[in-house]
């Protein structure tokens, strides 16, 4: 994790240090509820209207936009200090498992940033130095998902290669133990033949008898 960590701080810009301050003030006190909601609100009417951009468009064609909001606003209300309505209504938040199915790319995530960037500018009431913490923030994360997302594709791609190489072997062994067996079974038949033509007498006893008679 420290990895994809520092590898997102390289491809956002962003150091860490930068990228938390978000934890030092409680953005949930100081901007409220509303305010976030409204900001998820802007930032997801943007991208689903992102005609200028449709291939970042498709990437959410298959979700509720009403769904997202309510998902991101509960999730930041979470993270930034107030209750965990995230968590009350879908778990643990695990954003890397969450964005896994979806395409993450850097391009995709500097889209992301620019809408945000804008919804951001956009909502009444969020104040420059909060602006500038949660900016930071959503650069690092954005890019930190990004990263996170090829890690988990490309380790359940390894472990597929792996289990397939598994049962490919298996089923050599397989094989060579039922030509083995094969092979024995052929080897049994054929000693037993030969041991019945060395022992099956020749005739009757009374036809040798009368042949040694004569």
């Amino acid at each position: 994790m420290q990895n994809v960590q520092a590898r997102a701080c390289a491809a956002s810009g962003v150091a860490l240090e930068e990228a938390f301050t978000v934890d030092e003030v409680n953005l949930y006190e100081r901007l409220g509820e509303e305010t976030l909601k409204q900001l998820s609100t802007n930032f997801y009417n943007a991208v689903f209207e992102d005609d200028a951009a449709p291939w970042f468009k498709s990437i959410f064609a298959a979700s509720d936009k009403a769904v997202a909001i309510e998902n991101q606003w509960t999730f930041l209300v979470q993270r930034f200090g107030g209750p965990q309505l995230y968590s009350q209504r879908k778990g643990h938040p695990a954003l890397i498992g969450r964005h896994v199915d979806f395409r993450m790319t850097h391009a995709g995530a500097k889209r992301w940033i620019e809408h945000m960037a804008i919804a951001l500018a956009e909502t009444p009431g969020i104040d420059d130095d909060s602006r500038r913490r949660m900016m930071a923030y959503f650069r690092h994360t954005a890019y930190f998902l990004v990263l996170g997302v090829a890690d988990v594709r490309a380790r359940r791609k390894l472990q597929q290669q792996q289990q397939e190489q598994q049962q490919e072997q298996e089923q050599q062994q397989e094989q060579q133990q039922q030509q083995q067996q094969q092979q024995q079974q052929g080897q049994d038949v054929s000693k037993e033949s030969s041991g019945t033509e060395h022992t099956q007498p020749s005739g009757k006893p009374e036809e040798q008898q009368e042949q040694n008679q004569a």
